[in-house]
């Protein structure tokens, strides 16, 4: 209006997003300060963070802007982006997301906000959905047990080649792959075989042969140009012959008419599950399967839901054979996978579920049957086919000027074709389709008119003997029971109730940072100009999100001090790396490839030394001091050893001891002295942003945890995004991509099947930060490490604060350790952990990086009231132990070694405990008015290991 002013403080909004985000109100923080000695948030941080590193210049970062105001700029951007038919294919597919599926998962909070299930009692229901889906997978692909899904389909193909290579025990080199497989996936395979020394063998699919040095061959079924090829059967038995592993990488809908790859031979299966009801999202997240044989069940990476049951004998649902990963295994780990895409297998299993063996049939057959009618009218008008079987896609001959004319009536059209090579074109076609669509299709295509209803009488929606599958698939009543939406809403809210998330109570899970993830942030990611954009489409055509893209980056580059970004890691796994890979191609191209040592500190994460091994170093490990900080001495010592090999330091900052170490910046130079560059794990950003930028204090690469600091959820164990952040020097060295070369990036390889990764999610981290503003980044980072030193300061009253800073302060978490209690009591963590569960709380991170201890981040989104909450909940806890101390309580027979109670136990007619069923049901007062009911007893982990099952059970196993 005239005459008024936009920043008019009179007239500005009243309802800041900062405020809703953190949950401390002012008062609260006043009084949580002068609990723990501090006057200020300010006193607090220059307490905290080293001297040295402390840096809270203003983030050049866009001012704060209100929901609303960022819902239209998502909008717009979205609306930006061109929504041209796709027809690419290329193993994405536009998806009928069933409505029930979207609202009611994707949507919601309760399935969005899950944690991770390693705490299977408060995790039944997602557990039970990842069961549907391993089942589905099996059935499907013929083979005997399947994991609980994997990243990309391009990513999956490149652990099954991990996993071949590993069965040989490195005796053999050589991996076939047809060159009919999908070009994004090829890429990938390049990627991950050079630094393990594996050499791929690029072989027409008609014409493979075996060496005595080759381990595996990889083909597409049906194959990247559309093709079912005939004699796959006979190629596995000659591999088989020679000792090499057979590996399809199969279209999920295609198998409901085609021979699985099991009967065909297939040693292992992979692919997505993308078009199982998941949009496709400029490229993710979608939930990628691996299927396989019951010998390598020791070997499959990623997750696997076993069967076991409870110490009631009830059946109940757990992570299985958790002995053999990369958390264990470290580098010995093949995998460095410690994400699955859990919200997205959740889709796909209940989409499975909902139409079931003969609903799945039927989608396949129209489209079979489309693609037949496309073939015939394209055919009828001279062009000519590739020849042989096909399922979706249709291969043809155009090229010259017959190719610039169609592709020019196709956009006309708003259609999106694929260019194969100079002489093919090709079309893939999904459920989605209609027949006004096609018939325009064909239309475009062959500039004469279309006779639909003539041509499909004349189309097969079945294959010829030989390619057609026989056998029954999703047998299980599971999958026969809930196609009515009545029925399926009501199942998955049985499951729902099953599960803890963020809707129920604080996760105080140590480095896992579960903090809101606002509704507003959520919003953009189902808008059709975000959800439906094909990742392969022209750039023209995404600018919206191009802007997005570059905006994020900036944003991050802002944070790190680091100008160079990456987007395309699709979890904190693939961030790892990617980021050593930069720093191998960047030793490379200066002419220093023999340096291939990688540093990592006795204390780091799991996947670290995963990652190092995989990208083609070897990891020398260095030892931490009595104060849990990385030993300099020690350090300086092997980088002195190794100086002449020295590739990296990985490090975590601040330490996985939850302090800042006082001597990062003389690690890095005293690391960057011997030629190494410096690697900085970025799953504890949640406590630098605003206050220090690791670029500025030596760091040159780092990965972050889009889930965690910047707001992507959980989902119950993924989606994530882990992108890196480089020095200016490594920029050259970032990930690209063979068929979309990311904005501004070097085509170096490719990480993630999708030049932008898990794209479709970035809109989430983009609202959170753009809400926030900088000022607003500081003043989480902030309130984190302030709730962390209440949550520690009231705790320590009661129970052992393992590692502060030299100034008695925590940063953004802290380890609570229990050795000793243990070692008087007999309680465990693990006691513990089972006892929140009664008080409606999920257990901090159970020893780990010390055996025996909890590891807690409360987050800057949870209010002084919830951690008051859980202040109460460990409190009363210590209470129950001090009671076994004193002889009050036995020993074996108390609440904390019988928890978790559920509803069945506590209104059995028998009880025969010493303490009162109010005891065990309602520990705290505050429990009687919002209890949260643990669905099954305490699960027994050997039985379920010894008596692996990862495939639905009999019904008559739910009803006992």
């Amino acid at each position: 209006m005239p005459g008024t002013s936009q920043n008019s403080s009179l007239l500005s909004a009243t309802d800041h997003f900062v405020d809703r985000h953190i949950g401390p109100g002012e008062d609260d923080i006043a009084a949580m300060l002068e609990r723990i000695g501090y006057s200020s948030l300010d006193a607090l941080i220059k307490d905290t963070v080293p001297a040295s590193i402390f840096d809270d210049r203003p983030l050049d970062v866009p001012a704060a802007r209100s929901e609303a105001d960022m819902l239209a700029e998502a909008r717009a951007l979205a609306e930006e982006n061109q929504l041209f038919r796709s027809f690419i294919g290329l193993g994405y597919h536009e998806a009928v997301v069933p409505p029930v599926i979207q609202r009611n998962i994707l949507e919601n909070p309760a399935w969005y906000t899950q944690y991770t299930p390693y705490q299977p009692e408060i995790s039944q229901g997602r557990l039970e959905a990842l069961l549907n889906f391993q089942t589905m997978i099996t059935d499907l692909t013929g083979l005997e047990i399947a994991n609980a899904s994997l990243l990309d389909e391009g990513t999956a193909a490149a652990e099954a080649m991990s996993l071949a290579y590993s069965h040989s025990r490195g005796k053999r080199e050589r991996f076939v792959v047809a060159s009919d497989c999908h070009p994004q996936t090829l890429a990938i395979l390049r990627t991950r075989a050079e630094p393990l020394g594996i050499k791929l063998d690029i072989q027409d699919v008609q014409e493979m042969s075996f060496g005595e040095d080759v381990f595996a061959v990889l083909v597409q079924y049906p194959c990247t140009h559309g093709l079912v090829h005939k004699d796959l059967e006979a190629l596995t038995a000659r591999a088989r012959e020679h000792d090499v592993l057979s590996i399809f990488a199969a279209d999920l809908l295609a198998l409901t008419l085609l021979k699985s790859p099991g009967a065909l031979g297939a040693d292992i299966a992979v692919g997505t599950s993308q078009r199982f009801g998941v949009p496709m999202g400029f490229g993710g997240p979608h939930a990628a399967y691996f299927a396989t044989r019951d010998a390598f069940k020791r070997k499959i990476p990623g997750r696997l839901v076993g069967v076991t049951r409870d110490v009631h004998g009830n059946l109940a649902m757990r992570l299985a054979l958790q002995t053999r990963e990369q958390h264990i295994r470290r580098d010995k780990a093949t995998s460095n996978i410690c994400t699955s895409q859990v919200l997205l297998a959740i889709m796909a299993s209940m989409y499975g579920v909902y139409h079931g063996p003969e609903g799945l049939k039927a989608i396949a057959r129209r489209v079979k049957r489309m693609s037949e009618v496309f073939a015939r009218a394209i055919a009828e008008a001279g062009f000519a086919l590739k020849q042989g079987d096909f399922f979706d896609t249709v291969c043809f001959e155009c090229e010259g000027e017959e190719r610039g004319a169609l592709l020019e009536r196709a956009k006309s059209k708003r259609f999106e074709l694929r260019e194969v090579d100079a002489r093919h074109m090709s079309v893939t076609l999904d459920d989605a389709v209609t027949p006004a669509l096609l018939h325009d299709l064909i239309e475009v295509v062959t500039q004469q008119p279309c006779e639909l209803e003539a041509l499909a009488s004349a189309a097969s929606d079945t294959f010829p003997e030989g390619l057609a599958r026989t056998t029954a698939f999703l047998t299980h009543p599971i999958f026969n029971m809930y196609h009515a939406e009545h029925e399926l809403l009501r199942y998955m809210y049985r499951l729902q109730q099953r599960d803890l998330s963020l809707t129920t109570s604080m996760i105080p899970l140590g480095s896992c940072t579960m903090k809101l993830n606002a509704s507003a942030e959520m919003m953009p990611i189902t808008l059709p100009g975000f959800a439906s954009l094909h990742p392969f489409t022209h750039p023209d055509h995404a600018r919206g999100y191009l802007r997005l893209t570059r905006q994020l980056e900036q944003m991050i580059a802002a944070t790190t001090g680091l100008p160079g970004v990456s987007l395309q890691p699709n979890a904190g796994s693939q961030g790892e790396y990617a980021g050593l890979l930069t720093i191998r191609a960047y030793h490379q191209d200066k002419g220093q490839a023999h340096r291939n040592i990688c540093l990592i500190p006795s204390s780091a994460h799991g996947t670290n030394p995963a990652s190092a091994v995989m990208a083609g170093m070897k990891v020398v490990v260095v030892a931490c001091d009595e104060l849990g900080n990385v030993d300099v001495e020690d350090l300086r010592a092997k980088a002195d050893q190794h100086k002449e090999q020295l590739a990296a330091l990985m490090v975590t900052y601040p330490s996985t001891h939850g302090v800042f170490e006082e001597k990062i910046v003389e690690i890095c130079e005293l690391v960057h002295a011997a030629g190494g560059q410096i690697y900085m794990d970025g799953a504890n950003m949640n406590a630098q942003v605003g206050v220090c930028r690791p670029g500025e204090f030596g760091v040159d690469v780092c990965h972050l945890n889009l889930h965690k600091t910047f707001c992507i959820p959980h989902g119950g164990g993924g989606p994530g995004v882990g992108p890196i952040a480089v020095a200016e020097h490594l920029k050259p060295y970032l990930p690209g991509h063979v068929v979309v070369p990311p904005y501004e990036a070097a085509e170096q390889g490719a990480v993630s099947a999708a030049p932008w990764g898990s794209a479709g999610i970035l809109p989430i981290s983009w609202m959170y930060m753009r809400l926030m503003g900088g000022a607003g980044l500081k003043r989480a980072t902030q309130v984190a490490i302030l709730n962390a030193n209440y949550l520690a300061r009231a705790l320590g009253e009661h129970y052992k604060v393992l590692y502060t800073g030299v100034r008695g302060t925590v940063a953004h978490e802290f380890i609570l350790d229990l050795r000793e209690l243990t070692a008087r009591t007999g309680i465990t963590v693990v006691d513990i952990a089972k006892r929140l569960m009664d008080y409606g709380f999920h257990a901090p991170t159970m020893s780990w990086p010390v055996p025996g201890s909890l590891m807690i981040e409360p987050t800057e989104s949870e209010s002084k009231a919830e951690l008051d909450r859980f202040i109460e909940a460990m409190v009363g806890i210590r209470q129950e132990i001090a009671r076994i101390e004193d002889g009050t309580s036995d020993r074996d027979d108390n609440p904390l070694k019988h928890a978790p109670h559920t509803a069945n136990v506590l209104t059995a007619t028998e009880w025969t405990h010493p303490y009162t069923r109010e005891e065990a049901a309602f520990p705290a007062s505050w429990s009687r008015g919002a209890k949260f009911w643990p669905f099954v007893g305490r699960v027994d982990d050997v039985y379920g290991d010894r008596n692996l099952m990862c495939a639905c059970p009999p019904m008559e196993e739910y009803e006992d």
